[in-house]
């Protein structure tokens, strides 16, 4: 595969076209949203099934996700590769194609054409996985991970996919939802386990989440923001889509399993973002957090239907597209200002950045913009998604029933610690990594990127601040898709400056409200510049009591990323386990003057330590004992043939 471009012009054309091909995503996402369904069939391009290319409402939003997702990298990636010098031909014919792989899967109108589509977006991805393989031997391990764990996603998903179309009269998506009512509860229930798994791992779930912050942090930053703001909402879509509309909503313990997987994600992933110290991994973790938020209004809302609560079950799913559109704006935005960082100053570790906001004005406005997003705060672009998800928590716990009863307030538990311990990350990576003192010379020394990283920071921030302070734009057609999927009334109206919620008491302004938080700020702003005294000349007898007569504190005795989640890693230290080290070098005059000392701290992934490695140990000595059955004689392995054909020749007398 090569890209027709001299290697200078190619960054260019591939980011142009990458950019051409998200805005047609966008418009055709929209379009589909609001206008009427339509499909249309090729039957010579896919052997036994063909290719079917279908859109309706829900694919709709979904379409329009990886184009908004694609405008943002395509732009960014322009300037960001060339700079990079990844200007490769693997590497820049691998992202037009990614993009074209994602927009398959949920314009798919058959099971062939959502597998293929699968297949290439995971291959797509992985080329781009490996871009600097040979920079960082990280890389190779993040990228052996991510391929062994996307095709067991893939497997499970073929798996359910083939027996759910096995008892229809072909692929297509009508004759799955025509075969949804003749299946057997334990047919029905083991398609939705297999794509459970299947697209709960592309979603980064726990526990199934291991891939996610190896791959996602190694990979360029502009095809970071594509896996974790455009790749894993596909996990997203394939369960809704098989779930809702496929095999038609299933029984309340379905949705009940999801709620709680995503409960889990949410808690497990933030705790991990919360004592990270690499910024692409924290990153990488808050991904799996606002995942599993999803998953919960996803579970919520296969409940509530379950239970004949379908309006509650229309807001708990449009709260959860809501945070999927919200999630992949500042999501974008935050994975491009770290590309951009990275790309300044050299490295990925809050504990060695500090001070990039005079350096790199650009950036930290765009790396802030996107924190407050993130951080479930007005007039944070994930505030109203969040708030629309805990209205449906609490609105239908009174008619739940017992599930109801037991799981939706573990719900609301999860939501309210996420989102108090997403403010404490997202203040941590601001903090520490731009606005202290710089701690290292390459933090000293950065400087923004081209005029092309700049551009795809602001479209990306754009959308951030829109979803923010204007979501009576999409709220309103996001409300009547949820409430297609689940059969019920619209419970989301808006109009110029309000979201309202039908039939219950809520409602919300995040203008005015915004408005309200900048006047206070400016207020108070003004107030301290008007009442502070006036500057007296510094001179040496100046004693500054907060610094205890010693001058400017230094870069060294500021808060680290390390120290700053101490106290949040002490409290959760029986879930993190972490590992520390303590290296004491003496003088070789006496041992007992000390040279040096040196610390290292470690939070390891307890889950991946707990069952994964255990696994891959187990893997590993399976293959070393294999390997002890072949050493190479000829008489052994006629031996191994002879055995095997005498134990298949018994079984055949047996069963005949």
């Amino acid at each position: 595969m090569t890209v027709p471009a001299p290697r200078a012009a190619r960054p260019a054309v591939v980011g142009a076209g990458v950019t051409a091909c998200g805005t047609a995503a966008l418009v055709a996402g929209v379009t589909a949203v609001t206008g009427p369904a339509w499909s249309v069939r090729a039957p010579g391009l896919l052997p036994l099934s063909g290719v079917t290319i279908a859109l309706d409402p829900l694919s709709g939003v979904f379409v329009g996700v990886v184009g908004l997702v694609a405008v943002c990298a395509g732009v960014f990636g322009i300037g960001y590769t060339a700079r990079g010098g990844l200007t490769g031909r693997t590497v820049q014919a691998a992202l037009p194609l990614f993009v074209l792989a994602m927009l398959l899967v949920p314009a798919a109108g058959s099971v062939g054409t959502l597998l293929l589509g699968w297949e290439l977006m995971a291959s797509a991805s992985l080329l781009l996985v490996l871009a600097e393989h040979h920079h960082r031997p990280e890389v190779a391990s993040a990228g052996r991970w991510y391929a062994v764990m996307t095709h067991l996603g893939f497997v499970a998903v073929l798996a359910g996919l083939l027996l759910f179309a096995g008892h229809a009269a072909d692929g297509s998506f009508p004759a799955l939802r025509a075969a949804a009512a003749g299946l057997g509860p334990g047919i029905a229930t083991a398609v939705f386990a297999l794509v459970l798994v299947g697209f709960g791992s592309k979603a980064g779930i726990v526990p199934l989440h291991a891939w996610l912050p190896r791959a996602h942090p190694e990979a360029p930053s502009h095809v970071s923001a594509l896996m974790s703001a455009a790749m894993v909402t596909m996990g997203v879509y394939g369960l809704v889509r098989v779930g809702f509309d496929l095999l038609g909503g299933g029984p309340a313990w379905w949705w009940v399993l999801v709620l709680l997987l995503g409960a889990a994600s949410a808690v497990y992933g933030i705790l991990q973002a919360a004592v990270a110290t690499d910024l692409k991994v924290l990153l990488g973790y808050s991904t799996t957090e606002n995942m599993g938020l999803v998953l919960v209004g996803v579970g919520a809302a296969g409940l509530f239907a379950a239970s004949g609560q379908r309006t509650v079950a229309g807001l708990a799913l449009a709260a959860a597209l809501l945070h999927v559109l919200a999630h992949a704006a500042f999501k974008t935005l935050l994975f491009l200002a770290a590309g951009s960082v990275v790309q300044g100053t050299g490295t990925r570790d809050l504990d060695e950045l500090g001070g990039l906001r005079t350096p790199m004005p650009v950036t930290t406005a765009a790396f802030g913009l996107g924190a407050l997003a993130g951080s479930a705060l007005p007039p944070g672009a994930a505030f109203v998604g969040e708030w629309l998800l805990l209205q449906a928590l609490v609105h239908g716990l009174p008619d739940g029933g017992v599930a109801a009863a037991v799981v939706l307030p573990v719900a609301v538990a999860a939501l309210a610690l996420t989102a108090g311990m997403a403010v404490v990350t997202f203040v941590k990576a601001f903090g520490v990594g731009f606005l202290a003192r710089p701690r290292s010379a390459a933090a000293a020394a950065a400087v923004d990127g081209p005029a092309t990283v700049t551009a795809g920071l602001a479209v990306a921030g754009t959308a951030c601040a829109l979803l923010g302070l204007l979501p009576y734009v999409v709220l309103p057609a996001i409300g009547r898709v949820a409430a297609a999927t689940v059969a019920s009334d619209d419970p989301v109206t808006a109009d110029a400056l309000v979201v309202r919620l039908a039939g219950f008491t809520g409602s919300l302004s995040p203008l005015p409200v915004a408005a309200a938080v900048g006047t206070a700020a400016l207020a108070v702003a003004v107030a301290v510049r008007l009442l502070a005294p006036g500057r007296r000349r510094a001179t040496p007898a100046v004693v500054r009591p907060w610094d205890c007569g010693a001058g400017p504190m230094p870069a060294r005795t500021e808060y680290t990323a390390t120290s700053f989640a101490e106290p949040l890693q002490r409290v959760f230290d029986d879930v993190v386990r972490p590992e520390s080290d303590v290296d004491v070098t003496h003088h070789r005059e006496s041992r007992y003057l000390v040279d040096a000392v040196r610390y290292r701290l470690r939070v390891p992934d307890r889950i991946e330590h707990r069952l994964y490695l255990p696994v891959l140990a187990a893997v590993r000595a399976w293959g070393r004992a294999a390997t002890r059955l072949a050493d190479g004689s000829v008489h052994r392995y006629l031996g191994y043939g002879f055995v095997t054909l005498c134990g298949a020749l018994a079984v055949l007398a047996v069963t005949r």
